[in-house]
């Protein structure tokens, strides 16, 4: 295991894998760690979907695609514009052929849901980075809009897609990218 603060300083998004397959038992040890993660009143709203056919997470990325094509289409001056020639490349996988992919999702009610599961996401992405396996969260691929696909990845129909973290063993890690930190001021 990795020193806390040497995980901090070298945590990377990874969008590059072997074709390693990610044991389920892992993925569990590290979603059990990302359970440990503060919520707001202690709701814990998370809940997980693991992926981990890769047939599946490629038709999971043309999902994707197809919709926020079409959102591009409706709205030209949409930011997602800049992906435009990515999304419709046929051999863009938005999830990077990674070997697996965890939804965190929860329910659509939940005030804190979204600051809920990016702290679940955060605590994930360290404790998988712990384990010497790469993460990136990929939110092109939230867009899964088929009532026949979020069936049969198991999302319950009051619930809704929060990060989409794709998980792996890196085949290359990237440099760390200038950080600056912006304090606005210090009141003291």
């Amino acid at each position: 295991m990795a020193d806390f603060f040497d995980l901090l300083k070298t945590r990377r998004s990874i969008r590059d894998y072997l074709e390693r397959e990610v044991p389920l038992d892992l993925v569990r040890e590290i979603i059990q760690d990302a359970c440990l993660a503060p919520s707001s009143g202690n709701g814990q709203p998370w809940k997980f979907i693991l992926v981990n056919r890769r047939e599946m997470i490629r038709r999971l990325s043309e999902e994707s695609k197809k919709n926020l094509l079409a959102r591009i289409e409706k709205d030209p001056s949409s930011p997602l514009k800049k992906y435009e020639g990515l999304l419709r490349s046929p051999e863009f996988n938005v999830f990077y052929n990674a070997p697996c992919l965890v939804y965190i999702v929860g329910r659509r009610e939940v005030r804190s849901l979204w600051v809920d599961c990016a702290l679940a996401a955060c605590y994930f992405m360290f404790a998988a980075a712990a384990r010497g396996l790469g993460t990136c969260w990929v939110d092109l691929g939230s867009r899964v809009e088929s009532p026949e696909l979020l069936e049969e990845i198991g999302l319950p129909e009051d619930c809704r897609i929060v990060a989409p973290l794709i998980l792996g063993y890196p085949r290359s890690v990237p440099a760390p990218s200038p950080r600056t930190p912006q304090i606005l001021k210090a009141v003291a």
